[in-house]
């Protein structure tokens, strides 16, 4: 009882330095939560997102003393997730953990949005980060990251290389890397990350980004070679491949993002408590022992940061659509 009351103190104060002092003179989110809380994962059961979604609002339940109850609403690049939520009253019962494959990307794809993908969510924080390992099959002749780039420019269009889906972040990735270096290679859409990476052990394309905790395995038996590691910093559970900015492409960044919105409107205080827990989850061994073994890099993001981080990935990606002219399946 004495550590579940420390930790609600904690709690309390962290809440406090996350918002504004103005923020408490009209709401100073009372005895929030007092009922349970709905956090809508807008992908299907069983991936990064949803695995993510549920170790950490069973610690933030644990803190909180109310139920945060997972809700899966996938479809549509996660846009039927995220309309949901955009929809529901500003009150802090309803949350989304989302991707930056939807909040980032799937507007500049998905026509007519039934939200403005702007204005519909305030950010609670940016949980963490996935990054993602440039695998080749075994039978391509390059060794190293400089070696493929020149083997791509040597046969422009005829290397073959997949991804989860149109529009999808190892799709993105690689429509990144073509644009920085100068290449053109095959785009090969597959339905979800496990058929992309399936194709590219049986020799189907030569080429494609897999997640990193997916690619461990394949790479130790020899099935894949990597090249490099898509964020700035070297992933931990692959220390010995280089990212691909330290491999000869400078200022290349990608990765699979989670984020933790609320609806636009949700009182400040209310937002401050939430990121507070949140910050408390993150750092519990338990929930930090889950995401290293996921191979996921924690970022914990605060509310004052996440428009800045926002405007720059739309316009990343918005840039990488328009220049690639990448269009959505008909």
């Amino acid at each position: 009882m004495r550590s579940s009351t420390t930790r609600r103190a904690l709690l309390q104060a962290a809440a406090l330095a996350a918002v504004p002092a103005h923020a408490y003179a009209a709401d100073d989110a009372g005895d929030y939560p007092n009922r349970t809380v709905t956090v809508v994962n807008p992908w299907a059961p069983g991936g990064s997102s949803d695995s993510i979604t549920r170790i950490l609002m069973q610690r933030i339940s644990t803190d909180l003393g109310q139920a945060f109850v997972v809700e899966n609403r996938p479809g549509a690049t996660g846009t039927l997730g995220h309309a949901a939520v955009a929809r529901a009253r500003p009150d802090g019962y309803t949350l989304l953990l989302g991707t930056n494959s939807t909040y980032a990307i799937a507007p500049h794809l998905v026509p007519n949005l039934p939200y403005d993908n702007d204005h519909a969510f305030t950010g609670i924080s940016l949980i963490a980060r996935s990054p993602q390992l440039l695998c080749i099959h075994p039978s391509v002749p390059a060794q190293d990251f400089k070696a493929f780039v020149a083997l791509a420019k040597a046969q422009p269009g005829q290397l073959t290389f997949s991804s989860a889906g149109i529009g999808g972040t190892s799709h993105l990735a690689t429509e990144l890397l073509m644009s920085m270096a100068g290449i053109n290679m095959l785009h090969v859409p597959y339905r979800g990350g496990g058929p992309s990476a399936q194709a590219l052990l049986a020799g189907e394309v030569k080429a494609t980004f897999i997640d990193v905790i997916t690619a461990l395995p394949f790479i130790k038996e020899g099935r894949v070679r990597p090249l490099g590691v898509s964020t700035r910093t070297r992933a931990p559970l692959a220390p010995d491949v280089p990212t691909i900015e330290e491999a000869g492409l400078p200022g290349f960044e990608s990765a699979t993002d989670f984020a933790f919105l609320a609806p636009a409107g949700t009182p400040d205080a209310v937002i401050g408590k939430l990121h507070a827990a949140a910050m408390v989850a993150l750092r519990a061994p338990e929930v930090k022992e889950k995401l290293d073994a996921a191979g996921i890099i924690v970022i914990g993001g605060s509310p004052q940061e996440w428009p800045a981080y926002f405007a720059q990935e739309v316009a990343k990606w918005g840039r990488i659509i328009r220049e690639r002219d990448i269009r959505p399946p008909s």
